[in-house]
């Protein structure tokens, strides 16, 4: 799958197209041109133009990727955004292939999906978009009636281990231990918080998540986009359909998609219309009282992640309290530190903003590609 040096000749704009892309294309393509597209911390994005072999122009979205998670984040996403497409026809961008070049030594992975221009930002309506999302859980039951994913995906660049398991607590643990390896590999050791992360695995996710499978209950295993926070969701300009992109997926407990809308970057899907329209057509699991302290939980991965891709975030001080609230309740350890009310954002309602630096690469070929980007999004971090 690999190639050295291989680069489409008679390609106009900014960026190069290497002929594995072309490869994926409908055979017969021409490809025009290639200019940068959207912003993104662990990608190169280009907007790709064609003719196609019956003449009509098309435009393809181009994600290239290097380094950590290069190749579970481009064959992870078209084997996600497949699944997805194949459920909920329209909800993401049509993946047409993945595949890997090279540019010197370094291995560069890819992926090409129909291109959208859409506004960004916008709140998607609630009724709609809660429907689509019932409608993906609803539908997307696992192929075997486990807990994982046929390949490894990623959320941003941090790989999940989605080995297939029966028990959603083992699932669960599996993907939480990723983010707290990477986080302490990031930003270092932490005692207190290494004793918090123990406890967590250790005695409040079995009791937490082994409740939804005990006692007569269960949980079947559904399919979840994985990364499904407002910057993952746009508006097509074109027909006002909502757009969903760069999943990461894995067959989960429908509850962990909400993870992210709890954490301090939400704004839209903080509001509790959305996950009340959702509740209307798809309640919380039993025990029902538990589902906010299952919320919190989940949400303790996207802010791990964060913490992981971006040093000295204070994701991981909010992590390390709701882990502490959490103990607290369901597994208490009088040597651990006690958590702090006033720090969590459930209660101060916390909206942190952050500035995304686009993705600087040295394994483009063209010198004329734009400086580093720098844009102001109060929304929160990105996860692709």
């Amino acid at each position: 799958m690999s190639d050295v040096g291989e680069w489409q000749e008679d390609v106009q704009g900014r960026l190069p197209v290497h002929k594995a892309v072309v490869r994926v294309l409908p055979e017969g393509t021409k490809v025009l041109s290639a200019e940068p597209s959207g912003t993104s911390a662990w990608t190169k994005t280009a907007k790709v133009s064609v003719l196609l072999p019956d003449g009509n122009p098309k435009r393809y979205f181009l994600k290239c990727a290097s380094g950590q998670g290069a190749r579970s984040l481009a064959e992870g996403e078209f084997h996600s955004a497949s699944a997805i497409d194949a459920i909920v026809p329209g909800m993401v961008p049509k993946p047409i292939g993945w595949g890997e070049y090279k540019v010197g030594e370094t291995h560069v992975y890819f992926i090409v999906s129909d291109y959208y221009d859409m506004k960004l930002r916008e709140r998607p309506n609630p009724a709609q978009f809660v429907s689509m999302v019932a409608d993906l859980h609803e539908r997307g039951t696992s192929p075997n009636g486990m807990f994982g994913f046929a390949v490894t995906t990623v959320c941003g660049k941090m790989e999940r281990t989605v080995t297939w398991t029966e028990s959603w607590a083992e699932s669960f643990s599996n993907q939480l231990k990723d983010v707290i390896k990477y986080d302490n590999e990031t930003n270092g050791p932490w005692p207190e918080y290494d004793a918090a992360c123990k406890q967590l695995l250790d005695v409040v996710i079995p009791r937490l998540l082994g409740a939804l499978q005990s006692d007569g209950r269960d949980i079947t295993p559904t399919l979840v986009h994985g990364d499904l926070w407002e910057n993952n969701v746009g508006i097509d300009k074109a027909t006002g359909n909502i757009v969903v992109f760069d999943p990461g997926c894995v067959y989960a407990h429908n509850e962990m998609e909400f993870g992210t809308w709890r954490c301090t970057w939400a704004f839209h899907f903080a509001l509790p219309l959305y996950t009340r329209l959702y509740h209307g057509r798809l309640g919380p699991s039993e025990p029902v009282e538990e589902w906010d302290d299952r919320n919190r939980l989940y949400s303790i991965h996207p802010y791990l992640n964060d913490s992981a891709g971006h040093p000295g975030s204070i994701s991981r001080q909010i992590a390390y309290n709701d882990m502490l609230y959490l103990c607290d309740k369901y597994g208490p350890l009088d040597s651990l530190e006690k958590y702090d009310p006033a720090k969590d954002v459930a209660i101060n309602g916390t909206h942190i903003p952050f500035v995304i630096n686009q993705l600087e690469s040295d394994w483009s070929p063209k010198v004329d590609s734009p400086s580093i980007q720098q844009v102001e999004m109060a929304e929160g971090p990105p996860c692709a």
